[in-house]
């Protein structure tokens, strides 16, 4: 090679390099090739474990507990916990459950909060051919009858918690006298028993052949607007993940409930591909730190205002005094994102956008300011692929139905820039797995004759937009979003906003009902970091003018003085919005708010002042006009 030519070649090569670090970064080509080989990857995982009849996720645990026996699998406050003795326990659980009558194919209900046994009975019932139903320690009463007679279990496993063992014996006549089921307490006479026990695994016979559509688990919708349904996170669509992630030398922390999705899946997720992970009993915002320290944890899992609640402790010199390099959750808001980051020094975020149905996944891999406060991230690739997958279309806010065309009675699509409720395309309703054992409420998830006659498409009730340059943003839950003064008003928009002044340590907002005019009004819940006489409500005011349209300014501001929260730490606005602003209603819905104050911005008024039973007459009246 002349001496010409070599400087050309290595300026080719430099060049084009340039150019393709270039173009990889504004399209990001990497992530999505890496991304679809990664599912691909998967998917040919599955097809094998289904042609050899090994598909129960049951086989990836066990090939753990052999590759890595002595590597603790489990950490907990009172103890830890190897692969090898993981697996011991979890066969000998198996070979009780069988001697008691549980044969495969069944599901059992587990009334448990957050333990090593919560796991060890999990696999085992896997190692059987069974799957759990995670039921909510919180619910009592009809709500967790119900729960219970879902999945048509005869039997229910018992926290040995005072207050669960109190819920279940009020229940208990219902149960086991008019539904036939057996409580099994976990107690340590269960444990003496279940140690009497093989601590050889159950013969592979139980667990050969399981269906791709059997459950995993069986998950729960939350239940603020109705009785909880029941979903099957399908063991079909763990095995495709889990099967082809490595393990690592990570130490995965969580406190999240694990009857819960995101706690449950991503906990065992991690642990049957051979990393270790920590259960925290239950959240505690005090205690939080504590355990990740002890147990050296390198992640969190974490679900809607946790973060929230640990940015609201009081700063210490111990705040970057951890092993945290990263967080993977879902319901992480935007206003507390890179404060929460700068605080505790946590390097990368994982949030994703999912749902207990699993029809709709995003993911946003986020380790800078770029994609801070996105719900997902699609590359040039991925934008392509889901051009015609994932599709927004425009909301009738008044009946909460997709808008069609008055004449041709299709949808419209919107722009994705706009953004509307996503919409899934689906060849068939079976690729829904749908509710378990609830034909009419899975029925209403599905939206037909769309775009053309005969068309199918999975409603998601989520409306998001995403940007041109990929990022998706959630806008609000259908539902939640309201019309006041013929204009639509995203929640979550102005949620952001308020939450960003000083003092608000969160913001829950909401439309309500005025007499005597149209749509909603905006509401907004505060609960705020100062006192009320030492927050400033005339600049909240000048500052909710100067960042909103005027027909998103809240028109009411209710004080909270209780928790606004669900089981879960996600925002529940049902009774907020039942209660409304009659104050001859508070406190019927949301007992924690019966001492709530409330305050509006009246008509012509430059800040928010007390609004009570006189000021709601004169909206009754017609005195006063919003």
């Amino acid at each position: 090679m002349d001496q010409v030519t070599a400087p050309l070649i290595a300026a080719t090569v430099a060049g084009t390099t340039t150019a393709a670090a270039y173009l990889n970064a504004k399209w990001h080509i990497a992530k999505d090739v890496s991304a679809i080989l990664f599912v691909k990857s998967g998917e040919r995982s599955l097809k094998r474990a289904v042609a050899n009849g090994r598909l129960s996720n049951f086989f990836l645990f066990e090939n753990a507990a052999t590759s890595f026996p002595d590597k603790v699998a489990i950490w907990s406050r009172e103890r830890s916990y190897t692969y090898r003795e993981s697996l011991e326990i979890i066969s000998q659980l198996a070979h009780y459950f069988l001697s008691i009558g549980v044969r495969p194919g069944e599901l059992v209900a587990v009334y448990l909060m957050n333990s090593p046994d919560f796991i060890f009975i999990w696999l085992a019932l896997m190692s059987i051919g069974c799957a759990p139903a995670g039921i909510n320690y919180n619910l009592h009463g009809d709500g967790l009858l119900h729960c219970i007679r879902v999945p048509h279990a005869k039997f229910v496993i018992v926290d040995d918690d005072a207050s669960c063992r109190e819920r279940i014996e009020a229940v208990r006549p219902t149960l086991e006298n008019e539904l036939g089921i057996t409580t099994l307490l976990l107690s340590e006479v269960m444990h003496k028993a279940t140690s009497e026990f093989p601590k050889t695994t159950p013969d592979e016979k139980y667990r050969l052949n399981v269906k791709e559509s059997f459950p995993l688990m069986l998950i729960y919708t939350s239940g603020t607007t109705g009785l909880p349904k029941g979903c099957a996170f399908t063991t079909g669509r763990f095995y495709v993940g889990a099967s082809v992630t490595n393990p690592t030398n990570d130490r995965w922390y969580c406190c999240m409930p694990l009857y819960h999705g995101t706690g449950a899946v991503w906990t065992l997720g991690r642990l049957v591909s051979g990393t270790s992970v920590a259960i925290g009993r239950k959240f505690s915002a005090s205690n939080f730190w504590n355990d990740v320290r002890d147990s050296e944890s390198t992640w969190f899992i974490y679900v809607g205002e946790t973060v929230r609640y640990l940015l609201n402790n009081p700063s210490s010199p111990r705040d970057k005094e951890h092993k945290i390099y990263g967080m993977l959750g879902n319901g992480l808001r935007p206003d507390v994102w890179e404060k929460f980051q700068q605080r505790f020094g946590v390097q990368e975020v994982n949030e994703f956008f999912n749902s207990s149905e699993g029809m709709l996944a995003l993911m946003n891999v986020n380790r800078g300011p770029f994609s801070a406060g996105a719900v997902g991230h699609h590359g040039a690739l991925l934008r392509l692929l889901f051009h015609n997958q994932y599709i927004p279309v425009a909301i009738d806010y008044e009946t909460g139905d997709i808008w069609r065309d008055p004449k041709t009675g299709f949808a419209k699509r919107q722009p994705y820039e706009e953004g509307g409720e996503i919409l899934v395309a689906i060849p068939n309703k079976e690729a829904f797995q749908g509710y378990w054992d609830n034909d009419a409420a899975t029925n209403k998830k599905f939206a037909q004759d769309v775009f053309k006659k005969g068309d199918l498409y999975y409603r998601s009730g989520d409306a998001l937009r995403r940007k041109d340059d990929g990022r998706w943003y959630f806008m609000d839950r259908l539902g939640d979003t309201f019309r006041w003064k013929s204009e639509n008003v995203s929640t979550t928009e102005v949620a952001d906003t308020i939450g960003r002044y000083p003092g608000v340590t969160e913001a829950i907002v909401y439309g309500v009902l005025v007499p005597n005019h149209e749509g909603r009004a905006g509401c907004a819940a505060l609960e705020l970091s100062v006192t009320e006489k030492e927050f400033d409500w005339k600049d909240l005011t000048r500052f909710v003018r100067s960042q909103l349209p005027r027909y998103a300014v809240p028109v009411f501001l209710r004080v909270s003085k209780g928790s606004k929260h669900t089981h879960n730490n996600k925002q529940n606005k049902v009774p907020l919005r039942q209660e409304g602003v009659d104050p001859a209603l508070k406190g019927t819905k949301d007992a924690d708010g019966v001492n709530d104050r409330l305050l509006w911005l009246a008509p012509g008024a430059e800040e928010y002042v007390d609004f009570g039973q006189r000021e709601w007459d004169l909206l009754v009246s017609r005195e006063v006009r919003l």
